[in-house]
């Protein structure tokens, strides 16, 4: 009999939720004894990984919430199947922020000596910088950061019309005016966090909805919290449609956010719990982006531009986020996006 491997154990609970350590043995390619699962299932329980539910030969296993969260999806595999044939948590999770990301390593040991190195190669890069050099750069991010946060949520324009737009005022042609609204307002807002660097620090509601409100100025958008229901496009996922619930959400969040150390898990945190509880009409993919690199930008980190970012990618990302509460793509895009914007800009 060949050695089981603890992954394969791991892959088919996160197809077979709340199966018996029989069917466990029946469901894996590797041929191996009951005896060597039940061993493996106890010794991932007693790491965390997985749950135990009943007693005795009743007792079946599931992913523990935790590793849930961490578990590397397959995303082109996941997205094979159709809205209806997913199986997902179709409900706003509050166990999320009270529970399940309290206390948690976002960021393997390997992956935080990475930002590490990054987030140290930005501060040598900057500190050569005289201040109009910087400024520079930064307009550079900043002109990137409008196009590419505008581009996800479907604006037409391109790279150099959103830079003339930006720097000269310059509309593009056959553009819709909402268009180059939405590039002005996030140009705007990433200009008052440059000149309120602590504004979200600590992250507060009203700070969220200030941000918010900037960048749906004249864009025929609620501001403050909504008051009504949202549908998300591409998933069955049903954020929480009560104002009073989605305000005691906010306060989760931000209470999370700011007791995390970690600046890179409190920008993370931020960039997908602010999409999760989807709390405004609209809009909120684009104040999460803008919010998570406040929290950088607060704390002397590099912010991130996405600039390579394919919004295909960014938007499954996060609904497999949505649907399974599951961070690892959004972080796999975090990361290289923030290897990016240091080894560019600055």
């Amino acid at each position: 009999m060949a050695k089981i491997n603890h992954q394969e154990i791991l892959e088919y609970l996160m197809h077979h939720r709340g199966s018996s350590s029989t069917q466990i043995k029946y469901g894996l390619s590797t041929v191996t004894s009951i005896a060597t699962i039940k061993r493996v299932l106890v010794k991932l329980s007693e790491n965390g990984f997985i749950t135990p539910d009943g007693k005795g030969k009743n007792t079946t296993y599931r992913l523990s919430d935790s590793y849930t969260v961490l578990y590397p999806v397959d995303l082109p595999a996941y997205f094979k199947k159709e809205i209806d044939e997913r199986v997902i948590k179709e409900i706003f999770n509050f166990s999320l922020m009270n529970e399940v990301l309290t206390g948690l390593s976002l960021f393997t040991s390997e992956e935080e000596l990475h930002l590490s190195a990054l987030q140290n190669k930005f501060t040598e890069n900057t500190s050569q910088l005289g201040q109009t050099e910087y400024n520079k750069e930064m307009e550079r991010l900043a002109i990137d950061l409008s196009w590419k946060s505008s581009q996800i949520e479907g604006n037409t324009y391109s790279l150099l019309e959103t830079e003339q737009l930006l720097t000269e005022r310059k509309m593009a042609e056959g553009k819709p005016l909402a268009d180059a609204t939405m590039l002005l307002n996030h140009k705007e807002a990433i200009n008052f966090i440059l000149q309120h660097k602590d504004y979200l620090n600590p992250l507060t509601i009203r700070a969220i909805e200030d941000i918010h409100s900037i960048l749906v100025k004249d864009l025929s958008v609620d501001r403050n919290i909504r008051q009504r229901r949202v549908g998300i496009s591409g998933t069955n996922y049903k954020p929480l449609d009560n104002e009073y619930l989605i305000r005691e959400a906010l306060e989760d969040m931000c209470r999370l956010i700011n007791v995390t150390k970690n600046v890179f898990e409190k920008s993370l945190l931020c960039l997908v719990l602010l999409s999760y509880i989807q709390a405004f009409a609209d809009g909120n993919k684009r104040t999460a982006r803008i919010a998570s690199n406040a929290i950088l930008m607060a704390s002397d980190h590099c912010p991130l531009s996405f600039r390579t970012v394919d919004p295909i990618d960014y938007k499954k990302a996060m609904l497999l986020f949505y649907e399974q509460n599951n961070i690892s793509a959004i972080k796999q895009l975090f990361i290289q996006q923030y290897e990016f914007a240091v080894n560019t800009y600055f």
